[in-house]
């Protein structure tokens, strides 16, 4: 088991690569949730912006003028 963790030598170099691609896949998924999280809090708050404008500023049909 020990050889295999020394990695022939190369372990100092091997692993670094492996905790790189882990942070990178970690930083990945953070990064998405924080991109969706802030999209959905400004959808909900376009869309009750679009509920609350009078209705003067409407059409028949619910369209802008």
């Amino acid at each position: 088991m020990g050889e295999f963790l020394s990695m022939g030598g190369y372990a100092e170099f091997v692993w670094s690569v492996y905790a790189l691609g882990v942070a990178v896949v970690i930083y990945n998924v953070v990064s998405a949730r924080r991109r969706m999280r802030t999209a959905l809090e400004n959808a909900t708050l376009n869309a009750a912006r679009f509920r609350n404008r009078p209705q003067s500023s409407r059409t028949e049909n619910g369209n802008e003028l």
